[in-house]
């Protein structure tokens, strides 16, 4: 495999360092030029979420010199059961100066560069060249798109993760001979198809699991030791803790890296990956109107004859629902088309969920099997926990 392209003279350590990384240094395969190359890197860490929190650690503990951080979000309550880098004192704190607080504690030789922006296509190029490797800790289709894209088009090697519920898959992507995600993946899934970890659940300790893969996969590529996960896509189910690989190809005819590519500079991702902002959105979507949950709180107050219908699971409804709702009716969205029958096609009808998203796809259904009078619920039960009823879980 090729290395990273170390600088003509590689920086020293000092004597405290040589003790700090002395297990590294009596391994054959660090040793003493090793840990300088690692001390040279600049690696950047695209989120300090649940796979940023151990990549960004154990890169930091490892020796990485320069460690970049990309991050706009703020700590969150429900981040802490899997973003290990946040305490509950960091709570409301932007998640980069939470982060940086505790990789500087952690080793104090490390200079982190702060990056609180969101990437987008005006920033990424110019953020990415500046560093030697990639580490993608994303959890959407268009910045995992526009990551690939970026490093593509920089030459940077994307060591690339992602998780949902008990999976998770890493690679590496972007390097001169082997694929890129793109390649793996030619077209994002329709939106709403795939349920973030938001909507789907995570295992807490899986993104640890997964980022410490992708922080080994930058390390190997900055010595230049093992195999590292180029044309390879590693998929891990911490269920039944079982690991397989599936052999990946470069696709001479992928619109990025090909042999002649047709994306050569960054693209409008979020239409890339039919998402449309919030504040663009149409009253109707797809046939289906949108009700605000003010509206629904007002109709309900005013004694409309409205049927709530709940796609969610059981299980979501034990946590969280909107109490007192005469004719509220749960009927998980996978059960739906086998129990339409329980429901009323001359009623007017309110589909919801946790963010709106699974009940727009039932109302569609529904429309398409006879259901006229329908609505989708905008934003969910979340939604109404935020703007009605704040005694409302939210999950």
């Amino acid at each position: 495999m090729a290395a990273i392209t170390e600088p003509i003279t590689l920086p020293q350590l000092s004597n405290d360092e040589i003790a700090r990384y002395s297990r590294h240094l009596i391994l054959p395969e660090v040793g003493m030029e090793g840990q300088q190359k690692l001390k040279a890197a600049k690696v950047l860490c695209v989120g300090t979420g649940g796979l940023g929190s151990p990549l960004a650690l154990y890169l930091a503990a490892a020796g990485i010199g320069t460690l970049g951080l990309v991050d706009f979000d703020v700590v969150d309550s429900s981040n802490l059961q899997r973003q290990i880098i946040h305490s509950t004192k960091d709570v409301g704190r932007p998640k980069i100066d939470s982060a940086t607080e505790k990789l500087e504690a952690l080793n104090p030789f490390l200079n982190v560069v702060k990056h609180e922006t969101m990437l987008t296509s005006k920033n990424a190029l110019e953020i990415i060249r500046d560093y030697d490797v990639v580490a993608d800790g994303t959890d959407n289709f268009p910045t995992r798109y526009l990551v690939n894209d970026a490093c593509v088009l920089t030459g940077k090697p994307n060591a690339y993760g992602s998780i949902f519920r008990f999976e998770g898959q890493a690679s590496v992507f972007a390097t001169e001979q082997g694929p890129c995600y793109r390649c793996l993946y030619p077209e994002p899934p329709p939106p709403g198809l795939v349920p973030s970890c938001a909507e789907g659940g995570v295992l807490g300790i899986l993104p640890g699991l997964v980022g410490v893969i992708q922080a080994t996969e930058v390390i190997k590529l900055i010595l230049g030791k093992g195999e590292p996960l180029i044309g390879r896509l590693l998929l891990v189910n911490a269920l039944d803790m079982k690991f397989r690989e599936l052999k990946l190809r470069k696709n001479p005819d992928c619109p990025v890296c090909g042999t002649h590519p047709t994306v050569t500079q960054l693209i409008d991702y979020e239409r890339f990956c039919g998402i449309v902002p919030e504040e663009k959105l149409a009253p109707v979507q797809n046939g289906i109107p949108q009700m605000s949950v003010k509206e629904l709180k007002q109709r309900l107050d005013a004694g409309d004859d409205l049927f709530i219908l709940d796609v969610r699971e059981p299980f979501e409804y034990q946590i969280a629902r909107i109490e007192g709702r005469v004719g509220g009716h749960l009927i998980p969205l996978g059960d739906l088309p086998k129990r339409m029958n329980e429901l009323d096609t001359a009623r007017e009808i309110v589909v919801q969920c946790k963010s709106g998203g699974r009940s727009q796809r039932a109302a569609e259904f529904l429309a398409k099997n006879g259901f006229a009078k329908l609505h989708n619920l905008a934003g969910g039960i979340t939604a109404w926990s935020n703007e009605i009823d704040p005694k409302v879980p939210k999950y």
